[in-house]
């Protein structure tokens, strides 16, 4: 029989965790032979590891990676911009654009430097850096999930549902670490322990990324739920620590440049013209790619209904903000991503019995998993997807050294700051760093309304920036659409921009180049690239082939019906629907 005193501990400790749906681990689970569960949980890191060593392949990696050098061997912030020659051009668009500017500058400097320390120290790192960030975001979901739900193979389950959002966040970007740090904060908060390591944790947050107020999110739904167990005279033991905590971990927040400027930024950000341009900012397509976020949103609203009366009210609080931010803008998805299995296993209406044979079957499935993973050629991918972006343009301006003022498109900003800096300086990138410039660049690219001949308008913006050399690539991907300036400088009537050199990857323009340099037959040359670059994307990402439409449409109008059979070929190719349109338009040019 138990001692008074013993039990009054178990009642003590009991009464200090707000009340958590967990089922008991059913017979099944308790048969595992001893070596299975932790195989699993090798299989399980290693396989999400792999799913998330991706190539270095994001736009805005390499102006990170160029701001973390600058800080570590200059010892200063970057303010004023030393990158772009347009930073501080012009009047501001909207009250406040300046502090817009030094957050974007300023809010992600340690973590800058952290990546470019791991890149200098040898580029496959910085892959597996990512890889194991979201990878432990996976892995704290799995872990409170088992805890919440009573079941291992629930917490599996849920670890890999996660996975299927986190895929779309595998870049190498500060923002991976707010994820990362909401999934820990909220795993603190969840055991109890340590508690003490949440302020130094914040304060680490606070100088990687902008999204560190997320912490006090979490901070303040666990502390409402205490305050709420108060009044139902349920009382938290440790109620008074967290909200010490809690209050200390929001303080300690405020040693970053911006201070607690940050949510007045973003709401800056929501008057911004360029932030509604970026596809991230944008509200996701629901029931559009990727479906796994639609299904877990919806599935955890199910269960949360399904189950009010029981649910906790950090789960409420949490899930509503979560969804709140990941239904404002494409780039919070990963936060229901995070939330949305573990709500599901803790609160699904009927408890998990686990089939006998479901070791042995996640086993095997894992296996699978990494070996065709590594089949395929998708798990560790240890390079930088250099197909991607303008290298042999950077090699080229370089080898001339050429760094008259430079016109640039915008996705290959940051490439071209990290090669060519502080030989040449950018017209625009994507720290988004001056609105009316934006504005002034997408004219020049759209090349105001003129598509085959270059504007006046476009003409005159580039004089007025004293633009002599442009680099650029053609297409926008997703959506196909080419930038009508590519074919505005290609004009043989235009005798003002030379072609001085193309590949693949990019294509570039001068104004009175030097002396000695080749000029290329832009005429032949330019429509020649568009399909090189077009090309080159389809076969390193088939599931955006718009880009072959829209040049075949391009050549039927200038009666280039060659190329127009060989860029619809390509596009029905590889299609994810029928397109009857193309079809009959192809089946007329091969008759």
């Amino acid at each position: 029989m138990l001692s008074p005193v013993i039990i009054d501990k178990v009642s003590r400790r009991t009464r200090s965790i707000p009340a958590v749906a967990t089922s008991s681990v059913p017979q099944s689970e308790r048969r595992d032979p001893a070596w299975l569960r932790p195989g699993i949980l090798v299989l399980a890191a290693i396989c999400l590891i792999g799913l998330f060593s991706t190539e270095e392949a994001g736009y805005d990696t390499w102006w990170h990676l160029k701001t973390g050098d600058y800080i570590a061997h200059v010892h200063a912030l970057p303010v004023p911009d030393p990158f772009s020659f347009t930073t501080n051009l012009g009047k501001p668009a909207y009250p406040g654009e300046e502090q817009v500017r030094h957050f974007n500058l300023t809010h992600e400097w340690l973590a800058q430097v952290i990546l470019y320390e791991i890149y200098a120290a040898g580029a496959p790192g910085l892959v597996l850096f990512k890889a194991f960030i979201l990878a432990a975001l996976c892995g704290l979901t799995g872990l409170i999930a088992t805890r919440r739900s009573g079941s291992f193979y629930a917490g599996l389950a849920a670890a890999f549902a996660a996975s299927m959002v986190a895929v779309e966040f595998a870049s190498d970007r500060p923002a991976i670490i707010s994820f990362l740090m909401v999934a820990v904060f909220v795993a603190i908060f969840e055991f109890r322990r340590p508690l003490w390591l949440l302020p130094p944790l914040a304060l680490v947050w606070a100088n990687c990324h902008g999204g560190f107020f997320l912490g006090w999110v979490v901070a303040g739904a666990y502390s409402a739920e205490a305050l709420v167990q108060e009044f139902r005279k349920q009382p938290v033991e440790d109620a008074l620590r967290i909200w010490k905590v809690s209050v200390v971990t929001v303080a300690i927040t405020f040693f970053n440049p911006n201070g607690f400027r940050v949510l007045e930024t973003l709401f800056r950000y929501r008057q911004s013209y360029l932030t509604s341009t970026l596809i991230e900012w944008r509200p996701p397509y629901l029931w559009g790619a990727p479906y796994s976020f639609d299904l877990l949103l919806y599935a955890a609203a199910a269960v949360l209904l399904l189950s009010w009366r029981k649910v906790r009210v950090s789960d409420w609080l949490l899930f509503v903000a979560f969804a709140a931010a990941s239904l404002a803008a494409y780039r919070n998805i990963l936060l229901i991503g995070f939330l949305a299995p573990i709500l599901i296993v803790a609160w699904f209406p009927r408890r998990f019995h686990t089939p006998t044979f479901a070791g042995i079957a996640a086993v095997v499935l894992l296996a699978v998993l990494l070996i065709a993973g590594v089949a395929r050629g998708s798990f560790f991918q240890l390079r930088a997807a250099l197909w991607q972006y303008p290298a042999g343009a950077a090699d080229f301006m370089r080898s001339h050294g050429i760094s008259q003022p430079m016109f640039n498109t915008y996705e290959y900003g940051g490439y071209l700051i990290w090669r060519l800096w502080p030989q040449e300086r950018t017209f625009v990138d994507g720290r988004a760093l001056n609105e009316s410039v934006y504005r002034d660049y997408r004219r020049i690219l759209y090349n105001a309304g003129s598509p085959n001949v270059l504007s006046t308008e476009s003409q005159r913006l580039l004089d007025q920036y004293a633009v002599r050399v442009i680099v650029m690539n053609t297409f926008e991907y997703v959506t196909g659409a080419f930038y009508p300036l590519a074919l505005g400088l290609g004009n043989p009537a235009n005798e003002d921009w030379k072609l001085v050199y193309e590949d693949p990857q990019s294509i570039v323009f001068m104004r009175n180049p030097p002396a000695g340099l080749p000029v290329l037959d832009k005429a032949r040359g330019t429509v020649d690239h568009m399909e090189a670059e077009c090309t080159l994307h389809i076969q390193h990402e088939p599931e955006y082939p718009m880009c072959a439409h829209a040049l075949a449409d391009l050549s039927l109008r200038a009666g280039d019906n060659e190329r127009a059979k060989r860029m619809l070929s390509l596009y029905l190719g590889n299609a994810t629907q029928k397109d009857p349109s193309a079809e009959q338009a192809l089946r007329r040019l091969l008759q």
